[in-house]
């Protein structure tokens, strides 16, 4: 276990990163959902540096945050709905033994925060853009694109085992050899 003047160095360092990226979701609009998904997968640092209950903490100021000083408030809510917390709990559902139970539960997961995040989004802050999105698709417009945005999930869980290892594989060592 580290100190606690590193854990909060730490915290403080990637709160920053995922601030910028947060911010840079208003500055890109079309990159609204790829942002908030990389200031996600920067929150796996401290999972895998300090612990879940500190990442989950950085997770906490950085939506708190992201609300108040960011100028796409959808690509915040998406953070703080899915992409922020996600890739910490993904590290208690990586337990599970059995595949195919382990992948339900992270298609269960993903699905209920994401029709949140829709009925969040349309009916308490108003967007009702999305559902005029939904009927340009047709009767079966809102099941197309929950369908879509499930195969999106899956390529995006892949890319997080990628990143993880990638990361306690080539670029955690070299962090280490320099202490």
């Amino acid at each position: 276990m580290r100190d606690i003047s590193y854990r909060v160095a730490l915290g403080g360092i990637i709160s920053a990163l995922c601030l910028v990226t947060m911010f840079l979701a208003g500055v890109f609009p079309a990159l609204y959902l790829l942002l908030p998904g990389i200031a996600g997968i920067l929150l796996m640092i401290i999972a895998v540096e300090v612990n879940t209950g500190w990442a989950f903490l950085t997770y906490l100021a950085v939506g708190l945050l992201a609300m108040f000083i960011t100028f796409d408030k959808e690509a915040a809510l998406i953070f703080i709905m899915f992409f922020g917390h996600y890739p910490v709990v993904r590290f208690y559902i990586q337990k599970i033994t059995p595949k195919i139970l382990r992948l339900a539960v992270k298609l269960l997961l993903f699905n209920v925060c994401i029709i949140s995040f829709f009925y969040v989004t349309v009916y308490i802050f108003g967007l009702r853009e999305m559902l005029d999105e939904f009927d340009d698709l047709g009767r079966y417009g809102a099941y197309i694109m929950l369908g879509i945005s499930n195969l999106v999930f899956l390529f995006y869980d892949y890319d997080l085992d990628f990143t993880y290892m990638l990361y306690r594989k080539k670029l955690m060592p070299k962090f280490r050899k320099k202490r």
